[in-house]
């Protein structure tokens, strides 16, 4: 019997800004500006916070990786 738990019926992840700040070592507008440059993932906008999908942050970070 296989396990699909990992691929079926999971949740996603949300990082709040404090948490992108954290991790990018970069400041609020920095963060705003490349995501107006399409540079960052857009963050969705949920109950007037705004947080960025994990999954798409560490598609970014990797990406970023590889560039460098």
């Amino acid at each position: 019997m296989e396990n699909h738990s990992a691929d079926q019926g999971s949740l996603e992840q949300f990082l709040v800004m404090n948490t992108i700040l954290e991790l990018t070592g970069k400041s609020r507008p920095t963060i705003y500006r490349w995501v107006a440059a399409g540079e960052f993932p857009a963050p969705y906008k949920i109950g007037g916070s705004s947080l960025w999908k994990m999954s798409e942050y560490v598609e970014w970070a990797e990406n970023l990786k590889r560039a460098n």
